[in-house]
């Protein structure tokens, strides 16, 4: 197999089928296991799971980061990680140093994976000199996988989504 580098990503290439690739997960050759390794120990450096946070949160003492809402009110009275700051994204610049310590890492959420806002709030309090994460998955996986949720009512816990999370099991085993 050869790669063209005309093109911003190599595309496939091979004499044997033609110059196109079997198909389409391999019209882009995946990166070599030193570049893949670089890529995820990268993103792993930038985000975090919902399980984990939960885990860690839930070993009691100080896990060693703080959880921030990035969402409105309305939806932080909606339900919210227990213990989390809120922190509306369009706020962070006048707030976060009445509110949070450089020191300590920040893990950013918003709603979910089809909403940019934790990004949006991660990349504004990386721009001020926090150390930050995002929370994959947001809002909606934590409460997907079955995790407590917290309002001005109380706490409450809604079953795990089995699509997410092993019925019964305390993590995903992941």
């Amino acid at each position: 197999m050869t790669t063209t580098h005309t093109h911003p990503f190599p595309i496939f290439d091979d004499a044997r089928s033609g110059g196109a690739a079997p198909n389409a997960v391999l019209r882009v050759p995946p990166a070599s296991p030193a570049e893949a390794a670089a890529y995820f120990g990268a993103s792993l450096a930038f985000h975090a799971d919902a399980s984990d946070v939960a885990a860690a949160l839930g070993a009691g003492g100080d896990p060693g980061f703080v959880v921030l809402d990035s969402r409105s009110t309305a939806s932080w009275d909606q339900g919210h990680v227990p213990g989390a700051l809120h922190l509306p994204t369009a706020r962070i610049a006048e707030d976060a140093e009445r509110l949070l310590d450089k020191a300590v890492p920040v893990v950013t959420y918003c709603w979910g994976p089809g909403c940019n806002g934790g990004t949006r709030a991660a990349l504004a309090l990386a721009g001020l000199g926090y150390r930050v994460k995002e929370m994959l998955g947001g809002i909606e996986y934590w409460i997907r996988e079955g995790f407590e949720v917290e309002t001005w009512e109380g706490t409450e816990r809604r079953a795990a989504d089995p699509l997410t999370a092993p019925v019964g099991a305390e993590d995903c085993g992941c």
